[in-house]
């Protein structure tokens, strides 16, 4: 039986979906939406109905009948859960409302869930959102008992290329240990021993390397002295860290093709910040090798700057001596979403409950 799949990925300033039949990918549309719409909204929530508008005339554009066998979403920040797939459910949708860290991925599930609301036997999921915490014991102790360690990282990508990696090698993802380095706007680096994460760093909100935008770990006593004498608000300190940090920060821009070309023509600040981000994401990579006590089948690199040759070739010769290094350019979350949805209709992946 082959069914009908629409997948709902939001972010900061775009609405992705893909209908699939099956896990065949029928389209996939990037529906941007202008930051000066979005500007008029207060609360991430509250464009829950201008892109819920967005997918249904899109979906209408291209006479995509309202029949689908599930919907599925990129799951949100709420609290941690287990990796796997869940049935959305009014409470899950209402956790993502007043979540702490907010953050436009906190509307997949409340788009997925309504607008399976709209057809008759449609079921609604999440799989594998950034929250999925398998972390040991031992990665959630920090020196402050106030404040433990938690991650947010990219759970769905990285388990996808996982288990395609353990997929094309003739094995399963829960007999390898893999070191697994997502490079995009945000940076996650996951120790993933026989199928769980057991270490992974918080790239959303400053820990880890410094991305195109994120800030990373920064040293703190001086960021305590930034927000006494900024004049920042908390949120402003906040968006600082998450949004305007790293490159955007050094070099006015987050798009890793201009910087290259800056440095093409020149450059040396943008030449030493790339080295700095490539000389602290291999460094990143290699401490992950002792959380797995150097017992390590492959690194895989992935995410968008990972379709840069210069940068993957640099890291590569900072870290193969750990590994072999696979490269698995982008990030394909709708399939990723798409293949979970199917599984779970198909009765391969459990519905966990929320």
């Amino acid at each position: 039986m082959s069914y009908k799949i629409l997948a709902i990925n939001p972010g900061s300033t775009s609405t992705k979906i893909s209908v699939a039949d099956g896990c065949e990918l029928l389209f996939v549309e990037d529906v941007k939406h202008s930051r000066s719409e979005l500007e008029h909204f207060h609360t991430i929530f509250d464009q829950y109905e201008y892109r819920k508008q967005h997918i249904l005339q899109e979906l209408e554009r291209r006479n995509i009948a309202l029949d689908f066998d599930a919907t599925i979403g990129r799951g949100g920040l709420a609290k941690p859960v287990e990796s796997g797939v869940y049935r959305v459910t009014p409470e899950m949708v209402e956790d993502q409302r007043t979540a702490a860290h907010q953050h436009p991925c906190d509307l997949g599930c409340k788009l997925a869930y309504e607008i399976a609301e709209m057809i008759p036997g449609c079921q609604s999921f999440i799989a594998d959102p950034g929250v999925v915490d398998e972390m040991a014991p031992e990665a959630h102790i920090t020196g402050l008992p106030e404040i433990p360690r938690i991650c947010i990282w990219h759970a769905l990508n990285q388990k996808a290329v996982g288990r395609r990696y353990a997929r094309e090698n003739n094995t399963s993802y829960d007999k390898l240990n893999l070191i697994i380095a997502h490079l995009g706007g945000g940076i996650s680096i996951a120790a993933h021993e026989q199928g769980r994460a057991i270490d992974a760093n918080n790239a959303l909100s400053g820990d880890g390397p410094f991305s195109p935008e994120r800030t990373g770990t920064l040293p703190m006593s001086d960021i305590i002295h930034l927000c006494y004498t900024s004049g920042l608000t908390e949120q402003q300190m906040i968006k600082k860290i998450t949004s305007q940090g790293g490159l955007l920060a050094h070099l006015g821009t987050n798009d890793f093709r201009i910087i290259r070309d800056r440095i093409d023509a020149g450059d040396e600040k943008a030449k030493l910040l790339i080295s700095s981000l490539i000389w602290n994401v291999s460094k990143a990579i290699a401490a992950e090798g002792a959380v797995l006590c150097g017992k390590i089948d492959a690194i895989i690199l992935t995410g968008g700057m990972c379709f840069s040759t210069y940068l993957v070739n640099e890291i590569k010769k900072r870290i193969s001596y750990l590994a072999p290094v696979v490269v698995y350019p982008g990030q394909d979350e709708m399939l990723a979403l798409t293949e979970n949805a199917v599984a779970a209709l198909e009765g391969k992946q459990e519905i966990k409950v929320y």
